[in-house]
């Protein structure tokens, strides 16, 4: 079979992304425009303004990337877009480049769910071996898919409030880090020690998640210590708050590595480049003896190149839309 070329486009929230991959597994070039310094001002990611910095970046980004590969929209197979979930008015723009790319172009148009691309992500450091467990870690999602082939997605459980990622960047701004918290959490948490006693969110039979009880009783602790006059061990509470985070996530991946009998686990989102989580699902693994494989850095934040690796899958499988197709702020894996 012919190499096939997929470009990819990612904007389901603050990065404008090209990317094209070939055959789903090498990556030929990949452009990332970012917003963290704007959105830094505001603690976070203002939608409106999101959906501006795309239009201004969208075609800058796709031409960058087309010049780094030194190939031209004639090389190009199909055209993979994120299409959802996402902040609906960065979606669109994303979107709507690729539509018109694939008018003009005359080329195949691949919706690709944005959570498919983070579990694709992993096929770019080793080929996917089924039937795996994707443990899908960000700041908007937080699941346990499980796969026994390309494309054939089964929900375990998932979160049924906020995300871990949310969570995190939620607590970082509590105890004054800078946005992006999550990161910076990370980090400080290594120098802390686990003396802070927090809730266990969610401890139970079902592979479901919980942190809305475990963020706010961080916020209630540095609230009612701050009333009092006292100072919070910042490095302390980090410690506390991501060990109880993370056992909250590696408790229910031993459950489904043994029920579901498992051999191979995959991390994907923007919490798998989280150092301690990271540290617990590889001594899991180890212990388990199941593969384990989670994608460098670079492939664990909003990227096109998951997006175009998924794609070529989505490609073989025959999902291919016409141009009607449209964004969805909300959608389940499928």
């Amino acid at each position: 079979m012919k190499d096939l070329y997929i470009l990819g486009i990612e904007s389901s929230c603050d990065e404008t992304s090209a990317s094209i991959v070939k055959n789903g597994t090498t990556e030929i070039a990949t452009v990332i425009s970012s917003q963290i310094d704007i959105h830094k001002d505001y603690g976070g990611v203002v939608p409106e303004i999101a959906s501006r910095q795309h239009v201004k970046n969208i075609t800058i980004v796709l031409e960058e990337c087309l010049e780094k590969a030194n190939l031209t929209m004639n090389d190009i197979d199909a055209i993979a877009i994120t299409y959802g979930p996402g902040l609906i008015g960065s979606l669109l723009i994303g979107l709507e480049a690729a539509k018109t790319l694939s008018f003009i172009y005359n080329k195949p148009l691949i919706p690709v769910h944005h959570i498919a691309g983070h579990i694709y992500a992993n096929n770019l450091v080793k080929e996917l071996s089924f039937p795996l467990l994707a443990v899908v870690v960000s700041g908007g999602h937080t699941e346990l898919v499980k796969m026994t082939g390309h494309y054939k997605f089964k929900k375990l459980g998932g979160t049924l409030d906020d995300a871990i990622g949310e969570c995190y960047d939620k607590v970082a701004r509590v105890i004054g880090l800078e946005y992006p918290g999550g990161p910076k959490l990370d980090k400080l948490a290594g120098l802390g020690k686990n003396t802070y006693k927090l809730p266990v969110p969610l401890k139970d039979d079902s592979y479901n998640f919980s942190f809305s009880g475990l963020k706010s009783a961080v916020i209630n602790l540095v609230h009612n210590e701050e009333q009092r006059g006292n100072e919070i061990n910042k490095e302390d509470l980090a410690c506390s708050f991501q060990s109880v985070a993370i056992e909250e996530v590696v408790s229910k991946v031993r459950k489904a590595i043994i029920e579901e009998d498992i051999k191979n686990i995959i991390v994907a989102g923007g919490v798998a480049a989280n150092k301690g989580l990271r540290s617990k699902i590889e001594e899991l693994a180890k212990e388990l003896d199941v593969d384990l494989t989670i994608p460098p850095l670079k492939y664990c934040t909003d990227n096109a190149t998951m997006v175009a690796a998924a794609g070529y899958y989505a490609y073989l499988d025959g999902r291919v839309s016409d141009l009607r197709l449209n964004s969805k702020s909300q959608d389940v894996l499928m």
